[in-house]
C-alpha cells in the first residue's frame, strides 16, 4: 500500500509539473504581440490526439496498479496466528479475541468507555484476520499507520489479513460519519511480543471480559440524552 500510495504522488507531481511547464510556455511564447486577433478555429490534431490518449493511459495504469495492491491487501491467511472479531458500534469499539492459547481457547474481549479509549492488542510478525460487525450502522475501521480501512457493515461480515511489522502504539479510529458521538470513536493499536500479548489477555480473562460482545442497547442509545439514535 505505501508503494501504491508514493508511486500515485509521484507520477500526480510529474504529470503536474509537465502540464504546468507547456501552460507557462505558451503564455510566453504565445502572449500577445500588438493589436491583431488570433485565428480562433484554429486546431492541432496530433496536440488533440495527445490530450486525449494521455490521461486514458494514465488512468489505465492507475487502474492496473490499484486492482494489483488491492488483491494483494485482500488476500486471506488460511491459518491465522490470530483471529479478532471487531465490533463498531455507536459509539465505543469491542475487540474480541478468539479461541486464543493463553486464555485455554477462551474468548476475551476489550471494550472503551467513556474515561477510556479501547485497546487492540497485536503481536508483531504474526499474521491476524479481522471480522468486522456492526450492529446499528455503518462504521470504519481506520489505522492511519497501516495505510488501510474497511467499511463495518449491518448485516454483512468483512474481513481482512494482516501482520504487523514493526513494535509501537498507533491510533485508530471511524473513518464513517456515523453519528452523534462519531468523533469519539476512538482506539489504539499496539503491537507487542508473545509473552505481553498473553499477559494481557489473561489480565481480561481475571477481569471478567469473557465473550465476544457483539454490541447491545448501548449501541442504540444515545449518551447522556436518553433517547434512541436515529438508525
Amino acid at each position: 500500500m505505501e508503494t501504491l500510495w508514493i508511486g500515485a504522488w509521484v507520477a500526480c507531481l510529474v504529470v503536474g509539473v509537465l502540464v504546468w511547464g507547456l501552460i507557462g510556455y505558451v503564455v510566453v511564447r504565445y502572449r500577445r504581440r500588438g493589436d491583431e486577433i488570433p485565428r480562433q478555429t484554429r486546431y492541432h490534431l496530433p496536440i488533440e490526439m495527445l490530450y486525449t490518449m494521455a490521461p486514458l493511459i494514465t488512468v489505465a495504469v492507475f487502474f492496473f496498479f490499484t486492482v494489483e495492491k488491492q488483491d494483494k491487501m485482500l488476500e486471506t491467511v488460511d491459518n491465522p496466528d490470530h483471529s479478532v472479531l471487531v465490533t463498531a458500534q455507536q459509539w465505543n469499539w469491542t475487540f474480541s479475541y478468539l479461541h486464543e492459547d493463553a486464555v485455554g481457547g477462551t474468548n476475551v474481549y476489550d471494550v472503551g468507555d467513556a474515561a477510556r479509549e479501547p485497546q487492540l492488542w497485536l503481536v508483531k510478525g504474526q499474521s491476524v484476520t479481522f471480522r468486522l460487525h456492526s450492529p446499528d450502522v455503518v462504521h470504519s475501521f481506520w489505522v492511519p499507520a497501516f495505510y488501510f480501512k474497511m467499511d463495518v457493515i449491518p448485516g454483512r461480515e468483512n474481513q481482512f489479513s494482516m501482520t504487523p511489522t514493526r513494535f509501537g502504539t498507533f491510533d485508530g479510529r471511524c473513518a464513517e460519519l456515523c453519528g452523534y458521538l462519531h468523533s469519539q470513536m476512538l482506539f489504539h493499536v499496539k503491537v507487542v511480543n508473545q509473552a505481553q500479548f498473553d499477559a494481557h489477555l489473561r489480565e481480561l480473562k481475571a477481569a471478567g471480559n469473557i465473550g465476544a460482545p457483539l454490541g447491545g442497547e448501548q449501541s442504540r442509545t444515545i449518551e447522556g440524552l436518553n433517547s434512541e439514535a436515529a438508525r
